[in-house]
């Protein structure tokens, strides 16, 4: 049998439309192919044997690096909950097992969405996968000549995302797509830009050095002690999620104890690790409150750390999150004792990056250049920080998503929110070509969170939306302090 797989590794053949190829040599990437046709992923989506959550199972026997952490981004990038799973990858391979529901809590009924998640697992653990060993692909980077991509990472202050959109703006650059996360003193984001005159990515060298400049200086702010850094490249992240979570980690968010920041108000997650030193795996719990995405971000941490999970299992009671995983790092060794508190931590900071407390601000309006800079500027000139932020434009519309909270940690107030869908009211009547409103929806902004009334705060309170349409409060649990 060795003999018969050195012999298939070194000299395979691929049969294509009735012509016989042949491919010699010691190519792994030719040999990883070959093996994923032969064990094909097997995907089955269960509405039977769970009453109350769709179970997925998703197994091979060509089992990998990263492959775990394929499925689970596939399933997070469909906006499924995962309230239960099971993970087994052991020896040459896997089977999981995920409960899932959609956002509302219900099981995938339609066939149509049933089918998608079956095609994009399939097509995430092909051939094609981001994850599949290769000495000519980038994970984290894929070619593209539509935009140009900066990543920046530096000091967090109050107005920042209003300075960078301003500075960009001026420099007659137009945002496609935005997405900015903060944490402990600290912001990392990625921006996809074109030129506002040809809608091309700014490939000049003068230009692009002026841009790494001036955001350079918008980053580090008034604080010398930490830097700031500026990417610029023509290209895609892969997973703009996954590439954010390593900008923060390489820029050491973790490194700050955010109780301390916060003044201890707030309890953190639980995160212990110990050594199973019979079955020699290392095991990571996990304990702390229920969120979406938060087994992508656990599964993506350890993945970047370079800790392959062999088995785990995950549960949702209520407001409450299990995760257990049983791990070694690539070499084969468990987590050593001089790298446990840096796993701890990496975790930690991976859970709360995404915890917001304050308002969550959703707003639909025509695809207007420079319209980041004046809602953004909006929000500093009333006191309100953009802790959290996702913006994208397409098709003469942009849907921006804003996670704000006041200076001073109160919590906003009801006349604040009115005063702010005025000016916003003024600002695309200003802007909006007449032509292009009468073919897109009127702009729409929605708000979550406790705001304070005039009288007397309610946890929900019906006011007017911006052009008219439903404005709605929703309370939220404000128990975290901001980041």
């Amino acid at each position: 049998m060795d003999v018969l797989v050195v012999t298939l590794r070194r000299n395979w053949i691929k049969r294509n439309k009735g012509v016989l190829y042949t491919y010699d040599g010691d190519s792994d990437d030719d040999y990883e192919a070959f093996v994923e046709k032969m064990n094909p992923p097997r995907v089955v989506v269960d509405n039977e044997s769970c009453p109350n959550a769709t179970v997925i199972e998703v197994g091979s026997k060509a089992n990998k690096n990263g492959i775990l952490l394929e499925v689970v981004q596939v399933l997070t990038d469909l906006n499924l909950v995962v309230t239960k799973g099971y993970i087994t990858q052991d020896g040459g391979w896997f089977m999981d097992v995920f409960s899932v529901t959609d956002k509302d809590g219900n099981k995938l009924k339609d066939q149509t969405t049933i089918e998608k998640v079956e095609g994009h697992i399939r097509k995430s653990l092909g051939v094609d996968s981001s994850y599949a060993p290769s000495k000519r692909r980038s994970v984290d980077v894929a070619t593209s000549t539509d935009y140009t991509v900066i990543e920046l990472t530096g000091n967090d202050r109050p107005g920042l995302l209003s300075e960078v959109s301003a500075v960009l703006y001026d420099l007659n650059c137009n945002l496609v797509k935005v997405e900015i996360w903060t944490h402990n003193t600290r912001a990392a984001a990625i921006l996809h830009l074109t030129d506002q005159s040809t809608n091309s990515p700014v490939k000049d060298s003068d230009r692009l050095s002026m841009i790494k400049e001036r955001l350079n200086y918008v980053l580090k702010g008034s604080n010398l002690s930490r830097g700031a850094k500026t990417d610029v490249s023509v290209g895609c992240a892969k997973n703009m999620e996954r590439r954010l979570h390593k900008l923060m980690s390489d820029d050491g968010d973790f490194e700050i104890d955010s109780q301390d920041v916060a003044g201890g108000k707030t309890k953190r997650p639980s995160v212990k690790i110990t050594n199973w030193n019979d079955k020699d795996y290392s095991v990571v719990t996990i304990r702390c409150k229920d969120r979406p995405k938060l087994l992508f971000d656990a599964v993506c941490t350890l993945t970047d750390m370079m800790y392959v999970i062999f088995h785990g299992n995950v549960a949702v009671e209520g407001s409450e999150a299990y995760q257990e995983f049983y791990i070694r790092h690539v070499d084969g060794s468990r987590v050593k004792d001089e790298d446990r508190e840096r796993v701890i931590h990496w975790l930690k900071a991976a859970i709360e990056r995404r915890v917001y407390e304050g308002l969550k601000l959703e707003l639909s309006t025509p695809d207007i250049v420079g319209l980041l800079s004046e809602v953004t500027r909006i929000f500093r000139e009333h006191s309100l920080t953009v802790t959290r932020a996702e913006i994208s434009s397409g098709e003469g519309k942009a849907i921006s998503t804003f996670y704000v909270r006041d200076n001073n940690g109160d919590i906003v107030m009801q006349k604040t929110i009115e005063t702010i869908r005025e000016k916003l009211d003024q600002i695309v009547k200003q802007k909006t070509i007449e032509t292009i409103r009468e073919k897109l929806d009127q702009s729409v902004l929605h708000v979550e969170g406790q705001i304070e009334q005039t009288s007397k705060c309610t946890k929900r309170s019906p006011i007017n939306f911006l052009f008219g349409e439903l404005f709605r409060a929703m309370s939220l649990n404000f128990g975290r302090p901001s980041l």
